[in-house]
């Protein structure tokens, strides 16, 4: 049986390392990376740079569960103002 877990190589901050990661964290580190018009590596380092503690794969787990958090929580708020805005303009007309 296949591992859900896959280790895979990168360069961060000119140094190759590996990190093992599932597939969909991985998939979902490569969007947000083209979002940001970043090179996956580059994305990688300063998650690197940024974490505190424990591990780069964790660090990296955080990072893509936070984006999509933010990612959630923003288009909540965009909803409600959009729904604010329609009845306030269904009160005036």
């Amino acid at each position: 049986m296949k591992s859900p877990v896959a280790k895979r190589s990168i360069v961060v901050a000119g140094h190759k390392t590996s990190v093992s990661l599932e597939d969909a964290f991985w998939t979902s580190l490569k969007e947000i990376a083209g979002r940001r018009d970043l090179t996956l590596s580059d994305l990688v380092a300063a998650i690197d740079s940024q974490r505190d503690h424990g591990n780069l794969s964790s660090a990296i787990r955080l990072f893509v569960l936070e984006f999509y958090r933010h990612q959630q929580s923003e288009q909540q708020e965009d909803a409600a103002k959009a729904q604010t805005e329609k009845a306030q303009i269904e009160r005036a007309g």
